[in-house]
């Protein structure tokens, strides 16, 4: 029987401007593979989805069944839209205790992963950087709390994102999303972590 991967977020779990086998998760479960694993990888991410939009996501899904291992990576579009911060907290541990439920009760085979800084972007080109950064670690800085309280995994994929300021090959060509190549850092980042949550 293959493990079941769960990813839930955004455009950065659905791969916004890469083809589909260089999304994290696809890479994710390529390395997997590599161990022996057969992995089956379920989506639920849309581009421009705020914590609300993938509440209603996960909603109309109607997933079935436990989950060997949940992702979940959400929140750039609750700061590009200026939204509140608590309301933020309450969606995000929200969607934790889902995530959760969906690895049925294992708070150890959930990951968080970070929010990536879109500041270090061309399309931010014009805006103000520092306070994107800025707003972007205030968000983790919640995430991270949360995690931490519901003792899931956590992933720092930000530090990664901010290196595409000097190197234009860890984005798309959109200019805004990554690339494949970050990506697989990504990947590489969360693999040791992924590795220890299914018990190897």
């Amino acid at each position: 029987m293959p493990i079941r991967l769960l990813a839930l977020g955004d455009s950065y779990t659905i791969g916004e401007g890469v083809r589909e086998q260089e999304r994290w998760p696809n890479q994710l479960a390529a390395q997997l593979s590599g161990q022996g694993y057969s992995v089956e990888v379920t989506m639920v991410a849309q581009t421009g989805w705020t914590t609300q939009d993938l509440a209603e996501g996960i909603r109309v899904a109607d997933l079935q069944g436990a989950y060997a291992l949940v992702t979940l990576l959400i929140g750039v579009n609750n700061q590009y839209r200026g939204l509140d911060i608590g309301q933020y907290r309450e969606e995000f541990h929200a969607l934790l205790e889902k995530a959760v439920q969906f690895a049925d009760g294992n708070s150890g085979r959930v990951i968080v992963l970070s929010i990536p800084d879109w500041s270090a972007t061309p399309h931010a080109m014009g805006m103000d950087a520092a306070k994107i950064s800025a707003e972007i670690d205030v968000f983790n800085a919640v995430n991270l709390a949360e995690s931490d309280k519901m003792g899931v995994g956590y992933i720092d994929v930000t530090t990664t994102s901010r290196r595409a300021s000097a190197d234009p090959s860890l984005l798309a060509e959109d200019g805004l999303h990554p690339s494949a190549l970050m990506y697989a850092a990504w990947v590489d980042r969360m693999f040791p972590a992924v590795m220890l949550s299914l018990g190897e």
